[in-house]
């Protein structure tokens, strides 16, 4: 059964106590006197330190004293012969009281250069150096490990917290999470290459002898706790590099399901503040009519009426002059045809008169279902060549023409804005559900080339089965 350590009952008793702003400014005091290496204090010097940590008021020697006197009660400081200092319980209730109030007032960031300051202290650790260097080189990498954890931590803590934060102006609003999501971009663009980097350097050292190399560099005699403490911060930097899957991934995910989301949140502000309800709304509104139907026609009379999906009688209409538009171009493509709002309710266009009887459209309909039918032939032949027999790295699918791999790559961007599991595999599947992926996180790097140029990436591991 794994046993923590108890924290005493009256190590942060000065802050919740009677006069606790008095408490907390004198064990300030006492922390300014231990930097300048001042280890007991009398009372006039304790009045001095105080005056130093700016405390705002005129304290008597009374109070002082009652202060020392719960501050000794409670363990955290001792006294002889009229002098006063911290004890180790104190120490640790001071330290204490800096990391709270620290952590409150600073802000997390992910920082590209403390990934690089670990890569250069690991290339240190892993050449031939004396031992001191590699002491202090060891020290260096485990400050940039604890300040690259703690500031992701925050960061975390803060860009949640944004997401969730809707009641600031919109303006100030916008503009700080249009920030966040540039500086979310800026900072994942080269995370893959950096953490390449730094795997390869750690899978090259070995840090038994790199540990008792630092060992004999500090000047220990004989001292297991510290070789423990060096193991331990190795295996945290492993787990973050080296692991499968490292901790570094994850963070990859956090970033990217965020930018996901405070572009989300942008476009619903943006659309709230062009019109004034909002699509979802409208569908709600809609939702509740159609539940108020009391029959099928009615429904469909509704449907009709606010989606306007009547049989067409505008397909036979062309532009004034179609020789300038080629045969095989896409509608959307294509300038758009004038289509009077009488057509439908008189069967006459505006400028024309009359039209007579509607034309007899089943060529039409003819040569789109042809058309529709080629299409899905040639998406067919596409899923047969993505389709996979299990597991593969995209570095093995060489034989890909531009349209089939431009459908891969859909498929792998689906998978990558989903969430993985507990083994870190992602699963995503096409819209029309025929396809499904299943990927998992690359080691290395692939380049596919097709007709129209060459695609440099990570080589995921994927594995596409039809559903």
């Amino acid at each position: 059964m794994t046993t923590f350590p108890r924290v005493p009952a009256d190590l942060f008793r000065f802050t919740t106590a009677d006069r606790a702003e008095l408490h907390t400014a004198v064990l300030q005091a006492f922390g300014v006197a231990n930097e300048h290496l001042e280890t007991a204090l009398t009372l006039d010097d304790v009045q001095q330190r105080l005056r130093d940590v700016g405390w705002p008021e005129q304290t008597t020697d009374d109070e002082l004293v009652s202060a020392l006197t719960s501050l000794r009660h409670w363990g955290l400081i001792d006294a002889t012969q009229h002098r006063y200092g911290l004890t180790r319980l104190g120490e640790a209730a001071q330290a204490g009281l800096q990391h709270a109030i620290q952590a409150l007032t600073s802000s997390g960031a992910l920082q590209t250069a403390v990934l690089d300051a670990i890569a250069d202290r690991l290339d240190e650790l892993s050449g031939q150096q004396d031992d001191r260097r590699t002491f202090t080189a060891l020290m260096e990498l485990e400050g940039h490990l604890d300040a690259l954890q703690t500031n992701t931590v925050r960061f975390n803590s803060e860009l949640q917290r944004l997401l969730r934060d809707d009641q600031a102006d919109l303006a100030t609003f916008q503009d700080v999470k249009r920030t966040t999501i540039t500086y979310l971009r800026d900072f994942i663009s080269d995370l893959d290459a950096r953490n390449q980097r730094i795997r390869a350097v750690i899978s090259s050292i070995d840090a038994t002898a790199v540990h008792e190399r630092a060992h004999n560099g500090a000047d220990l005699y004989q001292d297991d706790l510290w070789l423990h403490q060096r193991t331990a911060k190795w295996d945290s930097l492993k787990a973050w590099f080296y692991d499968t899957p490292p901790r570094v991934d994850e963070l990859q995910d956090v970033a990217r399901k965020a930018i996901v989301s405070l572009l989300r949140v942008l476009d619903r502000i943006s659309e709230q503040r062009r019109r004034p309800t909002n699509t979802a709304a409208d569908f709600k509104a809609l939702a509740r009519w159609f539940a108020r139907t009391e029959t099928e026609d009615e429904a469909h009379e509704l449907f009709n009426a606010a989606f306007g999906l009547w049989p067409a009688r505008h397909a036979h209409l062309a532009h004034a002059d179609g020789e300038l538009i080629p045969s095989g171009e896409p509608w959307h493509n294509t300038p758009p045809v004038p289509v009077s709002p009488q057509l439908r309710k008189t069967g006459k266009q505006e400028h024309i008169g009359s039209t007579g009887k509607v034309r007899n459209i089943d060529d039409v309909r003819r040569n789109r279902r042809e058309q529709a039918q080629k299409d899905r032939l040639e998406l067919e032949h596409a899923w047969g060549q993505i389709q996979t027999d299990g597991p593969v790295r995209i570095s093995t699918l060489k034989q890909l023409d531009h349209d089939t791999f431009h459908r891969l790559l859909d498929l792998v961007g689906r998978a990558l804005g989903s969430d993985p599991d507990s083994t870190g595999t992602r699963t995503a599947g096409t819209s029309d559900g025929r396809m499904q992926i299943n990927l998992r996180n690359a080691r290395g790097w692939a380049t596919i080339t097709t007709q129209k140029g060459t695609l440099s990436g990570p080589d995921y591991v994927i594995d596409v089965q039809s559903r």
